[in-house]
């Protein structure tokens, strides 16, 4: 039920490291993996990775906001894979103007980098899911999975825009999946995780002192995570492999959390 060998997967924002962590778990488990950046060169070292225990993974060059762009690596896939079964829309990001630094207000939000940050979470999205879905529709089946955020599920400080286009994307996701569904069958689901707080490269300097301590804000969100800790990046691979997988085939419009309960507390 849980067997992905020979599926072909694309992973877009392949440089990342949430990507990075899911190409390798899944090109372990026999899945061959296409990896969609605007440079080969970012993801260089991720593939001789992949090479090394034999897995199977090519990168394309792609802009997750351009139509032609996407078009041209879908034949390229298609050509070097024959067949698309998952998308894995992972790509993602924020910009200084869309955010509310504590000594600012909702009035000092820049609109044009809260547009930038809306047309990357959420249009980023959507045209992978249009462009590389057709595949999918075809076939009656594929899986796309989503990377939500726990910005969506409670109200976080500062991170205005993202959060918004975070929600619409979770919006999508559940309109998607019951227009596949209702339209091109059972055999293609849509869904969606939000991951909790893991500390990377964008956030490290938010969460965490240079002496490796916790900033006080850093200290909300463990307080406010009954496991007491946060996530270590492999830790959102299970869920992945998971959705997926045969196991979740009358799964789809969801959107999971891997949290360690922060979406569950109440603070008190």
């Amino acid at each position: 039920m849980f067997d992905l060998k020979n599926k072909n997967a694309i992973i877009t924002g392949a440089s990342g490291a949430l990507a990075g962590s899911i190409a390798k778990s899944l090109s372990k488990s026999g899945v061959h993996v296409a990896l969609l950046t605007r440079n080969k060169s970012s993801v260089s070292s991720l593939l001789e990775e992949i090479a090394d225990y034999n897995g199977r993974a090519i990168a394309y060059e792609a802009d997750i906001l351009d139509e032609e762009s996407l078009r041209k690596a879908k034949s390229q896939i298609l050509d070097d894979f024959g067949s698309i079964d998952i998308l894995l829309n992972i790509a993602g990001g924020n910009l200084p103007g869309a955010t509310i630094a504590p000594d600012k207000t909702i009035f000092d939000l820049s609109i044009d980098d809260f547009k930038k940050v809306t047309d990357l979470n959420l249009n980023g999205t959507v045209l992978p899911s249009l462009i590389f879905g057709e595949v999918m529709a075809d076939q009656k089946e594929g899986v796309i999975i989503n990377y939500s955020s726990m910005a969506v599920e409670r109200v976080i400080t500062r991170v205005a825009g993202y959060s918004a286009s975070k929600a619409a994307m979770e919006n999508f996701t559940r309109w998607m999946a019951v227009e596949m569904a209702l339209k091109f069958g059972e055999g293609v689901r849509v869904n969606a995780i939000a991951p909790g707080f893991f500390i990377g490269k964008q956030n490290k300097a938010l969460l965490t002192n240079e002496d490796g301590s916790y900033t006080q804000r850093g200290n909300d969100i463990i307080r406010n995570t009954p496991m007491g800790r946060f996530g270590n990046i492999e830790e959102l691979n299970g869920s992945i492999h998971f959705l997926c997988s045969d196991a979740a085939r009358f799964i789809t419009g969801i959107v999971l959390p891997v949290d360690g309960g922060f979406s569950a507390f109440s603070g008190v």
